[in-house]
């Protein structure tokens, strides 16, 4: 009996093992089998797309006076120091005026002592005259006492220009803002020497004002294209890493930069700043927005550079071959046709044609096969591109790159 029920549950295993055999046959023979995923991919969708151009610049005051002196002399007065604000005419330091009140002096006794020759000279002049006319002396006569008066007019001249200019150093040893602002930079103290004889010293730095500032910028050459006066844009700073600040294209200035062959271009945006957060001399890190698409059928940008194996290449010709012969000569063709362009890793800037705007991209079948699919791009950056068009739906994947090692890029 024992053996008896021993055979029966054998028996009963060996059907149900059979059984399960001839069901994963049967699923088998009823649907293909996928193979293991071998790329990562993304999903083609419609979003928003902004195409905008980077550059670093540096922060300045729209107005920066530099004021210096024409007079050298001892500071014995400085009425300014860091961070002061400051109105137009008002004192920021005073000179030694010993040298200069005597210079005035001496010119002033040289002005009376040419005054005095003047009138002699005159007086000497209409004497000359009378005695002419009662022919005392000689023509001659009158026309050297002419000459001592010219003489003595032209000397009086000299000496009033000279009382001027030595009143005008003695103003100048009185250094005035020339601006209304705040004083950036001083590099003068009580009791140092100014030294005017050979250039002219900057003693303060004055910004006109810092509720309005502006950022010099260096934008290469390749992104000029897109620049337009008006442009929006956004910038961070490293003391607010966490906080954008607004901007406003305000000028391109046509002097080109050159450093070890790389040209570059000074750009010009106007910033509010007035809760003076911006300081003079910091770093922005610019970005100019020039086109954007709200609603673009777009793509990741790493699609672009994607490309299948020499492996892969020869199973894509096979599987080719296999379906549609005619489908596989336009496939060449397109591949012959696709620009060198498409092989470069920076594609956030290409558009120096139509044919440039031509690539190939792959998307992923129901088997998991990459599909080969020519498209035209739009506008693009750094993460997305926009498609104008080709054979891509809203929720397909396409492929951005490969899992494999060393392979799709």
């Amino acid at each position: 009996m024992k053996i008896f029920t021993k055979k029966r549950m054998a028996l009963a295993t060996g059907l149900l093992v059979a059984g399960a055999v001839a069901l994963v046959l049967v699923k088998r023979g009823g649907e293909p089998e996928v193979p293991p995923l071998k790329y990562r991919f993304a999903a083609v969708d419609t979003g928003s797309i902004t195409h905008t151009v980077t550059a670093t610049g540096t922060i300045n005051p729209v107005a920066l006076i530099n004021v210096g002196s024409q007079v050298s002399g001892t500071v014995v007065e400085l009425k300014a120091d860091f961070n002061d604000r400051v109105k137009k005419g008002q004192v920021l330091l005073k000179l030694d005026p010993t040298i200069f009140n005597a210079q005035v002096g001496q010119a002033r006794a040289s002005l009376a002592a040419n005054q005095a020759s003047l009138r002699l000279a005159q007086a000497k002049y209409e004497r000359n005259q009378q005695l002419l006319a009662q022919n005392f002396v000689s023509s001659l006569a009158l026309d050297e006492s002419r000459r001592e008066l010219d003489v003595a007019r032209a000397n009086l001249l000299l000496a009033k220009a000279q009382v001027d200019r030595a009143q005008a150093d003695l103003d100048n040893s009185v250094i005035r803002s020339p601006i209304d602002g705040v004083v950036i930079k001083r590099t003068i103290d009580l009791g140092q020497t100014v030294a005017a004889s050979f250039n002219t010293p900057n003693l303060f730095q004055i910004a006109r004002d810092l509720t309005k500032m502006q950022i010099d910028t260096s934008v290469s050459e390749a992104d000029v294209g897109a620049l337009k006066d008006g442009l929006p844009g956004r910038f961070v700073v490293d003391a607010y890493p966490n906080r954008e600040f607004n901007a406003v294209m305000r000028q391109f200035r046509l002097a080109p930069n050159v450093v070890q062959n790389v040209v570059t271009y000074n750009v010009v945006l106007d910033v509010d700043n007035q809760d003076e957060l911006l300081k003079p001399g910091m770093t922005a890190q610019v970005r100019l927005v020039t086109d954007t698409r709200p609603k673009a059928l777009r793509i990741p940008t790493a699609a672009l550079r994607f490309r299948l194996s020499d492996e892969e290449l020869e199973k894509e010709r096979k599987r080719a071959k296999d379906g549609n012969k005619d489908d596989r000569n336009a496939a060449v063709k397109t591949v012959a046709a696709t620009p060198a362009a498409a092989q470069d890793d920076d594609l956030a800037l290409q558009d120096r044609s139509e044919t440039a705007r031509l690539f190939k991209v792959y998307k992923l079948d129901a088997r998991n096969q990459p599909q080969q699919v020519d498209v035209r791009i739009g506008l693009s950056n750094f993460r997305y591109t926009e498609i104008v068009s080709g054979d891509l739906k809203p929720g397909e994947r396409i492929i951005t790159r490969s899992l494999q090692p060393n392979q799709g890029m």
